[in-house]
């Protein structure tokens, strides 16, 4: 005899609904469309058709435990191919800000402070990383005299572009920067760094930091404003 299976409280599943609308997790097909383009896909064990499918059947202590939520890069490929539009990573970021803050991921916890606090999430001085750029600069101009003319500027006023920068690559990998920074230079880009805000990724937004991720962007927009500058080209 067919064991029948027991549909528990899904408390998860209703606060979703009551917070978010567009979230119908009643209309899954279980297709697993959003499955075949997830970077995540069985990632501990879990994928999103999976992961779905224990929110409604009210299985919310086991998808906590489980750090697939915070696996997600919330890229959005589920819900583009989704044929019933339901926005798994609005849910995801959601799950996330139900956590309480201290017991976030540390690496992505650090990060987030780091940015809020230096401007970048490794936690690098500007100085630091004004020296970096410098020397990959004249490091590059030293070695290929075909680039002998090539600069990088910080905090130019008036230019075109504004370059945010990943911050490990100045930190572990500095000669990283020097494709990028050779294909300005080619074409003739009008561009600058920042030093405020510079560091291109924002981990408070995958930490589901609202007061972060809103203090860093609107301290880069209004430093974007103040030099002027037409464009913000983020590599991330």
């Amino acid at each position: 005899m067919t064991t029948p299976i027991v549909v528990e409280d899904c408390k998860l599943k209703k606060e979703v609904h009551a917070s978010l609308p567009d979230v119908n997790l009643d209309l899954c097909l279980t297709c697993g469309a959003c499955t075949g383009g997830c970077p995540a896909s069985e990632t501990y064990d879990l994928d999103p058709r999976k992961f779905l499918r224990m929110v409604v059947l009210g299985l919310d202590e086991e998808v906590y435990k489980n750090p697939w939520i915070w696996a997600c890069t919330m890229c959005a490929r589920c819900s583009y191919v989704c044929p019933m539009q339901i926005n798994i990573p609005k849910m995801i970021y959601k799950m996330r800000a139900n956590v309480p803050r201290n017991e976030r991921p540390k690496g992505i916890l650090g990060s987030c402070d780091n940015h809020i606090k230096s401007g970048n999430a490794m936690g690098v001085p500007d100085e630091d990383f004004m020296f970096t750029v410098e020397d990959v600069i004249e490091e590059c101009q030293e070695m290929q005299p075909e680039f002998k003319d090539m600069k990088a500027t910080i905090n130019r006023e008036g230019a075109y572009y504004l370059l945010n920068q990943n911050s490990r690559e100045p930190v572990t990998e500095p000669d990283e920067m020097l494709p990028l920074l050779k294909i300005l230079h080619k074409v003739g880009a009008d561009w600058t760094y920042p030093s405020v805000m510079w560091g291109g990724e924002n981990y408070c937004m995958f930490l589901a930091d609202d007061d972060g991720w809103r203090y860093i962007m609107e301290t880069f927009a209004a430093h974007v404003d103040k030099l002027g500058c037409k464009e913000v080209v983020n590599t991330e």
